[in-house]
C-alpha cells in the first residue's frame, strides 16, 4: 500500500455555514483553517463555487482566494472549482490573472462544468454569458488557455484581438474537476491535471475515472505526464464511534440534500443527534462514512492511503468535516503530524 507519509496532502474547504452561524463567521473560519493548513505544511488550499446554498459561503471563489492568499505565505490557493459555464472565459482569465499578478506562482484554477446550483439560479448567473452550458465547457477551457497565453491565440481572435489584462502571461495552474468518466477523459485529452470529487461522488467505481484519465492522456503545453488528485471527506477522532458521531451533522445535511429541496445550513451536532434517523438514513450515512475516511487517526490515514493506491492519484485533497472548527483543525493536525 502507498505510504501515507509519501502522499502530498491538500485541503478543500467549503466555507461551511452551520446553524446559528453568520456568513462572516463561516468565512473567518475558512481563513483560520487556511492559516493552519499553511503552517502544517499542506500543499494546496481550495474553495468551491456554489450558489443559493445556505450551507456554503464560497459563492465568489476569486474574492475568497484573494483573501486567503493574503492571509497565508506558502501554501498554494485555488478553486475546487470555478463552475466555468456560469461565467465568461474572459472574466475568469482576468480574475485569476489578477490573483497570479498579486500572489505569484501560488494560484490554482480548478474548473468544473456543473452549475453548482439549481436551474433557476444557474439561468440568472448565465443570462449575460450567452447561455453557455456544460456542452460549451471544452471550448471555454481552450479559450482560457489562449487568454493566459499557454497556447497560441485562437482563429477567432481570442488571445490576440481579445486579451486578458491581467491574464496573458499570468497563468495559474489549471485543473479539470469531475465526478464522471466524461470529465476524466476530457482532462486526459486536453493534457490537464485532473481531480475526482470522491468526497461527494465516491463509489467503488472511483478508480475507473483515473484509468480513463490515464488512458486518454495526451501531453500538452501544461503537462508532459498525467497529474491527478482525489478528494476525500475526513473526520479524525479518538475512535470510530466518536468519529461517526462527529460526522452526523454533515451526513444529515447530505440526507436532506438527497431528499430534494434546499437543506439549509448544516445542522448542529445536537440537532443531528436528536434527529429521528430512519433505517434507510442510517444506512446512507454508514455507507457514506465507509466510502470516505472517518475514524481514528490510523484508520483515516490507512483509508486515504488505500484510496490513493486504488486510484493511482498523485495527491490527495482532504475535506475536513466536523461540527465545529476545533474538530476540523484536529483532523488537519492529526493527518499532518
Amino acid at each position: 500500500m502507498t505510504s501515507f507519509s509519501e502522499i502530498p496532502l491538500s485541503v478543500l474547504d467549503l466555507a461551511t455555514v452551520r446553524a446559528g452561524m453568520t456568513n462572516a463567521e463561516a468565512l473567518a473560519q475558512t481563513i483560520t483553517t487556511a492559516k493552519a493548513a499553511d503552517e502544517l505544511g499542506y500543499r494546496r488550499f481550495w474553495v468551491a463555487e456554489h450558489h443559493g446554498m445556505a450551507a456554503v459561503a464560497s459563492s465568489a471563489p476569486a474574492v475568497l482566494i484573494g483573501a486567503i492568499a493574503a492571509a497565508t505565505t506558502r501554501i498554494r490557493v485555488g478553486s475546487g472549482g470555478v463552475m466555468l459555464p456560469n461565467h465568461s472565459s474572459l472574466v475568469i482569465a482576468e480574475q485569476f490573472g489578477t490573483l497570479v499578478a498579486l500572489h505569484g506562482d501560488r494560484i490554482d484554477l480548478g474548473l468544473g462544468r456543473a452549475p453548482g446550483t439549481d436551474g433557476l439560479t444557474a439561468r440568472m448567473l448565465r443570462r449575460n454569458v450567452a447561455n453557455e452550458t456544460a456542452d460549451d465547457f471544452p471550448q471555454q477551457v481552450v479559450e482560457l488557455l489562449a487568454l493566459f497565453g499557454t497556447i497560441p491565440p485562437l482563429e477567432n481572435g481570442v488571445g490576440a484581438t481579445v486579451v486578458a489584462v491581467p491574464g496573458a502571461g499570468d497563468a495559474p495552474l489549471m485543473w479539470l474537476l469531475g465526478s464522471s468518466g466524461f470529465s476524466a477523459q476530457l482532462a486526459g485529452i486536453m493534457g490537464l491535471p485532473f481531480v475526482f470529487a470522491h468526497h461527494f461522488a465516491g463509489t467503488a467505481e472511483t478508480p475507473r475515472a483515473f484509468e480513463l484519465y490515464r488512458e486518454r492522456f495526451t501531453p500538452s503545453a501544461v503537462l508532459e505526464q498525467p497529474l491527478a488528485m482525489v478528494s476525500v471527506a475526513t473526520v479524525v477522532a479518538d475512535d470510530a464511534a466518536n468519529a461517526a458521531r462527529l460526522a452526523l451533522p454533515n451526513n444529515l445535511w447530505a440526507v436532506r440534500l438527497r431528499q430534494g429541496g434546499r437543506p439549509g445550513a448544516v445542522p448542529t451536532l445536537a440537532e443531528a443527534e436528536a434527529h429521528p434517523w430512519t433505517e434507510g438514513e442510517r444506512a446512507f450515512a454508514a455507507d457514506r462514512n465507509a466510502q470516505q475516511a472517518v475514524g481514528s487517526r490510523d484508520h483515516v490515514r490507512s483509508r486515504v492511503s488505500a484510496l490513493v493506491e486504488a486510484t493511482g492519484a498523485n495527491e490527495a485533497i482532504v475535506v475536513p468535516q466536523g461540527p465545529d472548527l476545533e474538530s476540523r483543525l484536529r483532523t488537519l493536525t492529526e493527518l499532518a503530524a
